[in-house]
């Protein structure tokens, strides 16, 4: 009888890193966000021969987030290494999704509907996410 191994933790595709962020985001919590996210961008780096092309906040589970989070993925945004590409996801209809809008900080981060979206290899071109249906902007 043969026995498969037992499933492991889902694993970051290469070059990649997927962070989760809190239900909250605010005044309470942002700064002290920072240095972890940061942290875990200097241990995916510094873990993969190839580096960390794309890191990926992911806000689906964030149901609050003030101008504190706009500030800190600003934040982030500026600190990540020249080579890696910062991608946001959030849910279209969230408070994350229309605080992001109403910010302009869409403008600059890519913000995707999903997380399948957030991973998809791309060419790199301007349009990407929120050029198709499912972009998640509010008129």
């Amino acid at each position: 009888m043969t026995f498969l191994p037992p499933p492991c933790e889902p694993c970051d595709p290469p070059g990649c890193a997927v962070l989760a962020l809190p239900p909250e985001i605010d005044f309470c919590n942002a700064m002290g966000l920072l240095p972890l996210i940061m942290t875990a961008v200097d241990h995916h780096s510094d873990s993969r021969s190839d580096g960390l092309r794309v890191l990926v906040l992911d806000l689906t589970a964030t149901r609050f987030m003030d101008s504190q989070g706009v500030r800190l993925l600003d934040r982030v945004r500026r600190r990540l290494p020249a080579h890696t590409r910062l991608r946001v996801v959030a849910a279209p209809h969230g408070v994350p999704s229309r605080v992001l809008e109403l910010s302009g900080l869409r403008r600059d981060v890519p913000v995707y509907d999903s997380l399948t979206e957030a991973l998809r290899p791309h060419s790199g071109t301007a349009g990407g996410p929120g050029s198709g249906a499912g972009s998640g902007s509010a008129a």
